[in-house]
């Protein structure tokens, strides 16, 4: 039962330290005898006694985002060397589970993006999830095509 008189104080005063030695923190403050940290006005940010400081020993992260999409990128004279070297035929439809299967693109490659560096010779058809105006140019200009998933 809390009455009135025996109840917890809500607002402690704060405690007013080097007032005396009957006040339990006279004389030294609760800060021990000498050295750097007994003085006022000394903050030892991150120092730990000369051993390497926590912040220069973890690793650098930069502004890479760290939930970054990998997004596998083909020109499309990598595609034509792929047709050259009979890695993919004509009639396959190009999209990125025949080159993963294939080992051409990276096995965590999320998304495919089509870029137009180089020509390509072969009529084919590709399904990417992204694609550059000029890839898509040529591609048609040779009677290919190029789907975009959305």
């Amino acid at each position: 039962m809390i009455t009135l008189n025996n109840r917890e104080k809500i607002n402690k005063s704060k405690m007013r330290v080097g007032r005396g030695i009957g006040s339990g923190k006279g004389k030294t403050c609760g800060r021990g005898v000498k050295g750097q940290k007994s003085r006022s006005g000394v903050a030892i940010k991150s120092f730990e006694g000369g051993q390497m400081p926590l912040y220069r020993r973890l690793p650098k992260r930069g502004f890479n985002p760290i939930s970054k999409e990998n997004i596998a990128i083909l020109n499309l004279e990598k595609i034509q060397s792929y047709l050259d070297n009979k890695n993919i035929n004509v009639t396959d439809i190009i999209n990125s589970e025949l080159l993963k299967k294939n080992k051409l693109i990276n096995k965590n490659a999320v998304k495919l993006k089509i870029l137009g560096t180089g020509e390509i010779k072969d009529k084919i058809n590709i399904v990417a999830d992204l694609a550059s105006k000029s890839a898509i140019e040529k591609l048609e200009k040779i009677g290919g095509s190029i789907q975009l998933k959305k």
